[in-house]
């Protein structure tokens, strides 16, 4: 019988896979900067889940990854990543569990199309789980605006996720595979999946809030207005805090996602 910390050892040693999985709608305008950017980053698997865009954003993921028609997965030729397109029924929460049934590595790592992550974020996720007992955890965000309303706004944002332990997918949340399988992935709801998901994850166990920053784009705050928008998400976050479903609250989602 091999001892309990020889174990422990050789599967500390073992080198740790991580998928990043990116649900994409109409995301042209940015998907190839940040397949560009992401597959530079040393990860084993890349991920992107289509919900029936209408736009070129299937012709990018193919032409960056070298896929043919009939092809299911490439290497893509800009790194040893392994790249795959999929598609599955809109809803940023049903792209995400789709992405993560077909991964094939031991950590999952959902970033948002216009996120971009810090160089050293493989690394950064590797050592943070490195300690068996943590189970996720989520970045820092920067918004790529100047303007001092973005940088107050991400301030907020992560004093609120490091004090709550909630996280937004703005943050890029990652989590352990058999812990998202074990947990009940996503919730099918179309809205605030992301913070259902962060708050069971943060009641299963210890979850890493990093220090270090993705930064995301500062559009949809731009496009509907900084205070409206603010106004707007927090309102949406009482009301389902308060127990109004997020079937009803869809409605006026769409007027900040």
């Amino acid at each position: 019988m091999v001892p309990r910390g020889a174990a422990d050892h050789a599967l500390a040693s073992c080198p740790m896979t991580i998928t990043v999985i990116i649900p994409v709608l109409n995301e042209a305008r940015c998907i190839g900067q940040t397949l560009a950017h992401t597959a530079r980053l040393g990860f084993d698997e890349l991920v992107i889940v289509d919900g029936g865009s209408v736009d070129t954003t299937c012709a990018i993921v193919e032409s960056f990854a070298g896929l043919d028609p009939f092809a299911t997965e490439h290497i893509s030729p800009q790194s040893a990543t392994r790249v795959r397109l999929l598609t599955a029924p809109p809803g940023r929460a049903r792209q995400l569990n789709a992405g993560a049934a077909a991964s094939r590595c031991d950590v999952l790592l959902f970033l948002h199309a216009d996120t971009q992550l810090p160089a050293n974020a493989r690394q950064t996720v590797s050592t943070a789980l490195s300690d068996q007992a943590r189970i996720g955890g989520r970045f820092n965000v920067r918004f790529d605006s100047p303007c001092l309303m973005a940088q107050v706004i991400a301030t907020l944002m992560n004093l609120r996720s490091r004090l709550s332990g909630i996280a937004t997918g703005d943050q890029a949340i990652f989590v352990r595979r058999d812990v998202f399988e074990r947990i009940g992935r996503f919730a099918d709801i179309p809205l605030m999946e992301d913070i259902e998901f962060t708050g069971r994850l943060h009641r299963a166990g210890p979850v890493v809030p990093l220090s270090e920053t993705v930064v995301t784009a500062f559009r949809r705050w731009e496009h509907n207005g900084p205070l409206r928008t603010i106004l707007l998400m927090w309102t949406l976050r009482f009301l389902y805090w308060i127990g109004i479903s997020p079937h009803r609250l869809q409605h006026f989602y769409g007027m900040v996602r």
